[in-house]
């Protein structure tokens, strides 16, 4: 019998190593160590989480990237999976309001800024009172958001797509027409059948900028996102989302993971694979080569190698081109996503106009996306003005921010062009990234209603696409990984297994299921599911814990 009442025996006698310690490399190893693997994981940098790192200053501490807790029940799971659940591991909070969203105009009549509330049957009244007719509206689009989400979870998040049952079960095909209708429409148009005010189409749209994309080119299939927001609600863990990192750094290593930083991978060693056909792998992993801090080479053997860092670097620079299943030729037809422009903001004294999640909605979204992306042969370029998200974790968390003042994440998504170049500290950072935090910095003034704000900034620390791609190896420099439009969404993204290198497969942002922590974790799982030879389409059973039954998915 194997090891799926959690004691973890798959693996028992294999090893692995894991490239990458953010949130995917972390969460592979662990599941991986609880399956019984010998797991190293090596990271690049000298702290863990990737782009969920934190940095401190003056008193202040920030998350540097993910801020937004959704999806749950995929947190709950892949903790079960774990031995332990997301309560006992984080001191998780509801946000009411969810977010709030101000609009450009300023703050009277039509553009007065809205809260987005913890529960459905609040934002159908807000909705019913921006647009008459627009709350029963948004049950039914809820409703049909809801039916997406839980098909999505049933039959195409937890699967790598290595069977076409993933795709011929009952309920999928008898969804097909529906389905196609969501996939070939853009999500601007499906939101725009249905919503005439604008603010609402705007708070409809915006999920398509956490999918890396806009939303005239995000498939319709993706207001499942919706759903999360407008009637599952917001959390916020305590401590922030480096309090995730080191739970599951935490739960890594109790199962028994040896983790490595300031590890450079330089190379996947592999070898010839003997009798390898013409269009299958070609060689078999070995493990992989790393530099520490003192610039010494060092080889990790390993019987599987688990590649959780940027797939684009992964695939370009640690394997040679014979190698490559996705060599840059096949990069330079693809999509990047967005870049961004970070500002980390110490202030004194309150902002209570903000909430703890805010958006600025600028008025010509189409010319907005226009500017990130690049459109009607336009180049792409920094928008002015640009829509922004600013997080006020602080609002929520007391041991962010000194007693009284407030902790500000500002991010103005841009195009993903090292060229903008990077951040730094005081106002250090090269020209076009600190004009861009100073822009966005006066427009949540301005629209917030906060006009001394930045006479009362004392910490300040911007980051730019440049950073990204120094400090993280993303492609192009891109903030979340690529961007899910029709062709870089479910099985046409690209894959989680390396088809020239037997033994080499992936995980996180790059890959199947996409952008996001949630995503992150169930990227992880399907490694696990490939390893395990496990071809089914939703999570895996949960092991059981004393007290309780484990559930499946």
């Amino acid at each position: 019998m194997t090891g799926h009442d959690g004691a973890g025996r798959e693996g028992a006698g294999r090893r692995a190593a894991v490239v990458g310690g953010g949130i995917s490399g972390l969460a592979t190893a662990a599941l991986l160590a609880r399956d019984g693997w010998t797991v190293d994981l090596l990271e690049q940098r000298d702290e863990l989480g990737g782009r969920a790192g934190s940095w401190a200053a003056d008193g202040f501490r920030f998350d540097t990237g993910p801020s937004w807790y959704l999806m749950p029940e995929v947190f709950d799971h892949f903790f079960a999976m774990l031995g332990t659940s997301a309560a006992e591991q984080l001191d998780l909070e509801r946000l009411d309001p969810g977010y709030r969203v101000f609009f450009e105009g300023g703050r009277t009549g039509a553009t007065d800024p809205v809260d987005v509330r913890a529960d459905r049957a609040a934002n159908i009244a807000l909705f019913e009172s921006l647009e008459p007719g627009a709350g029963a509206r948004l049950d039914s689009y809820l409703d049909g958001a809801r039916e997406a989400y839980d098909l999505a979870v049933r039959h195409f998040l937890y699967t790598s797509f290595e069977s076409p049952t993933a795709l011929a079960h009952r309920e999928v095909l008898t969804r097909a027409p529906r389905l196609l209708g969501l996939l070939t429409r853009s999500l601007e148009s499906h939101v725009a059948s249905r919503f005439a005010d604008p603010r609402l189409r705007q708070v409809l749209g915006y999920p398509a900028v956490f999918l890396g994309s806009s939303p005239d080119r995000t498939p319709s299939m993706y207001h499942l996102m919706s759903w999360m927001d407008l009637a599952d609600g917001v959390l916020y863990p305590q401590g922030g989302f480096s309090r995730l990192v080191e739970a599951i750094t935490d739960l890594a290593i109790g199962a028994g993971v040896k983790v490595r930083t300031g590890a450079t991978v330089t190379a996947i060693e592999h070898a010839p694979l003997v009798g390898a056909r013409r269009r299958g792998p070609r060689a078999q992993a070995r493990g992989v080569r790393y530099v520490d801090r003192d610039g010494q080479q060092h080889v990790v053997e390993a019987d599987v190698v688990v590649a959780a860092a940027d797939l684009h670097h992964v695939e370009t620079q640690l394997l040679p081109s014979d190698l490559q299943t996705y060599p840059q030729r096949w990069w330079d037809g693809r999509d990047a996503g967005p870049g961004a422009v970070l500002a980390y903001l110490g202030v004194r004294g309150r902002v209570p106009e903000l909430a703890h999640h805010s958006l600025f909605f600028t008025r010509d979204w189409e010319q907005n996306f226009g500017d990130v992306f690049g459109r009607d042969g336009r180049p792409a370029r920094v928008p002015q003005p640009a829509s922004a998200y600013v997080c006020r974790p602080s609002a929520t968390d007391p041991t962010v921010a000194p007693d009284g003042d407030e902790n500000l994440f500002v991010l103005v998504p841009v195009p993903a062009d090292v060229a903008i170049g990077r951040g730094g500290v005081d106002g250090a950072g090269d020209p076009m990234v600190e004009k861009a935090a100073d822009a966005a910095i006066a427009q949540v003034a301005e629209w917030a209603g906060v006009p001394d704000l930045a006479e009362r900034v004392v910490v300040r620390r911007t980051v730019g696409p440049g950073d990204f791609a120094a400090d993280l190896n993303a492609w192009s420099g891109g903030a979340l990984g690529p961007g899910h439009v029709l062709r870089q969404s479910a099985f046409l993204r690209a894959g989680n297994v390396s088809r020239r290198v037997a033994g080499l497969y992936y995980a996180g942002s790059s890959t199947i299921p996409g952008i996001g922590l949630p995503m992150c974790l169930i990227s992880a799982e399907l490694v696990l599911k490939r390893l395990r030879g496990d071809r089914t389409t939703g999570p895996l059973p949960e092991p059981a814990r004393p007290g309780r039954t484990g559930r499946t998915g």
